[in-house]
């Protein structure tokens, strides 16, 4: 099994299986420090879904990803505020996924702080949904630019020490993406009748 173009098509996993069509939507869970070998990485979890598969090679696409649970757990200070957001999105290629960003603050803010830095949540994961394709909104997420352009629009609002995208999940899947168990056995056909 190999990541998406996106992040390297690295090998994830290999799983025995006597025909293609089996591995089809089975996920396979990794962390980024598996595919990036950054050892800053290794608190995140990836979770890749198979959507093809032809001969010995499984093509996956990113499911979901997520914090570790520790690492979300060293990131809580006292005297600081939480900001959670949790946003539906579809992205221009018609990936309906739902992503869960996680705000931390020096100290505690108010109310109409906390709403404020919500707002540019929601603005900005608006903004690159429409404007990206599934690929790119991943790996935006989990390789922490969304949360990046979060931070620096929310700083003006509130004094932010950590703004990350906790935990994305993909919901729907346009028509054609993944691939049947029919299809892959109409990619096998050819090649054992012209051997």
């Amino acid at each position: 099994m190999y990541s998406p173009s996106y992040f390297g098509e690295n090998i994830v996993a290999s799983i025995p299986c006597e025909v293609p069509s089996a591995v089809i939507g089975r996920v396979v869970e990794t962390t980024l420090y598996d595919i990036t070998n950054d050892f800053a990485h290794q608190s995140i979890k990836l979770y890749f879904l198979v959507v093809n598969a032809k001969d010995h090679r499984a093509d996956t696409i990113l499911k979901s990803h997520e914090y570790a649970t520790d690492y979300l757990r060293s990131l809580v200070r006292r005297g600081s505020t939480r900001l959670d957001g949790i946003f539906n999105a579809t992205t221009k290629d018609q990936f309906s996924t739902r992503i869960s960003i996680v705000a931390f603050t020096r100290d505690r803010i108010n109310a109409s702080q906390e709403h404020g830095v919500r707002q540019v949540m929601r603005q900005i994961v608006d903004e690159k949904a429409t404007a990206l394709n599934y690929d790119q909104l991943a790996q935006e997420a989990v390789l922490g630019k969304l949360g990046s352009d979060i931070y620096n629009l929310s700083k003006k609002i509130a004094p932010l020490r950590h703004v990350g995208v906790r935990k994305s999940k993909l919901l729907s899947i346009p028509p054609g993406v993944m691939a049947t168990p029919a299809q892959v056995m109409e990619q096998i056909k050819p090649a054992a009748t012209a051997a």
